[in-house]
């Protein structure tokens, strides 16, 4: 399960910063500028089924990618979504949420949903967009 969860969303080919027990990473589709998926590296399929050192290293994950997420983009509010319906694996959907357009990559951005509750289907990038992206907030950690 934990492949397939990582093949869906291209974990490690969107990959922009990992710690001792999470990743994070461009999710594929976009649906606000910045949207990442914040993984557990091990296979698990419970929230409550974290150890303490996985806890404190969400904590620690948490503090890179918000001001990494400030910094490039500069969103109004973050949000972190843990659905696991149809991935059964502990993850978050991090939303940065706009309530402005926000210009970037010769593209305009909106949250068509702000302030309501955010969509998560966005369109799908090509691969070097996404990497563009990828980098650019790297490059902001």
């Amino acid at each position: 399960m934990l492949r397939d969860f990582q093949e869906k969303f291209k974990i490690y080919e969107n990959i922009i910063y990992e710690s001792k027990y999470w990743s994070w990473s461009l999710r594929p589709h976009q649906a606000t500028l910045g949207a990442g998926i914040l993984s557990l590296k091990r296979e698990c399929h419970s929230f409550s089924k974290l150890n303490e050192d996985e806890f404190k290293d969400l904590n620690k994950i948490i503090k890179v990618i918000e001001p990494a997420l400030k910094k490039s983009f500069n969103y109004d509010v973050i949000n972190y979504l843990m659905l696991m319906m149809f991935d059964k694996h502990v993850h978050y959907h991090i939303l940065p949420r706009y309530e402005n357009p926000v210009d970037f990559l010769e593209v305009t951005w909106k949250d068509d949903n702000w302030p309501g509750v955010p969509k998560l289907i966005g369109k799908p990038l090509a691969q070097e967009r996404l990497d563009e992206i990828t980098s650019f907030i790297r490059n902001n950690i």
